[in-house]
């Protein structure tokens, strides 16, 4: 087993003070199957705010775009496979120094998730209206509220709530 790491794996202090890992921000899937909900995985007690749960995802690489990144973190934990994911929208969180981007995206083909490395005790598809009830990563936790809308089965609803996040900048459509 070697002991090379991806220089991005690191912690790093932002302009707010706080330690965060990626070297060169960091990016998470949010994927969402109208069927089953979006995809948690159950975090293991020795990573960052272990035993909540959040979306596969983690330190991107260096020159590593956010979406690159999301995908090739959740096919690391969850076996997620790229072709079955369409990416819709990226979510921004810029904390000076350091950012996170959410990739929501659209699962094409249905597939079962499985965990694929140590990071995770357990992985589920979630109900979107179940997601607030589990005990959260607070960075998740805080953007769900946020997120949420953007994947309502009503079309008004979800393009109400991406023009607003949009319009405050921290909401890009993806080609």
């Amino acid at each position: 087993m070697s002991d090379l790491r991806n220089p991005g794996d690191a912690w790093v202090t932002a302009a707010d003070g706080k330690r965060y890992w990626g070297r060169f921000g960091a990016a998470g899937l949010l994927a969402h199957d109208p069927a089953r909900g979006v995809l948690l995985q159950h975090r293991v007690s020795w990573s960052d705010h272990g035993g909540t749960w959040g979306i596969p995802g983690g330190a991107r690489h260096e020159g590593e775009d956010a979406v690159s990144g999301a995908l090739r973190e959740s096919t690391e934990e969850a076996g997620v496979p790229a072709p079955a994911i369409l990416p819709r929208f990226s979510y921004l969180i810029d904390r000076g120094g350091w950012t996170y981007t959410t990739i929501i995206a659209s699962v094409t083909a249905p597939f079962e998730a499985r965990i694929t490395d140590p990071e995770s005790h357990a992985l589920e598809w979630v109900p979107l209206e179940r997601v607030a009830g589990y005990e959260l990563h607070p960075g998740f936790g805080a953007s769900w509220p946020l997120l949420r809308p953007l994947l309502a089965d009503d079309a008004d609803t979800a393009r109400t709530a991406a023009a607003a996040l949009a319009a405050a900048g921290s909401l890009s459509p993806l080609p």
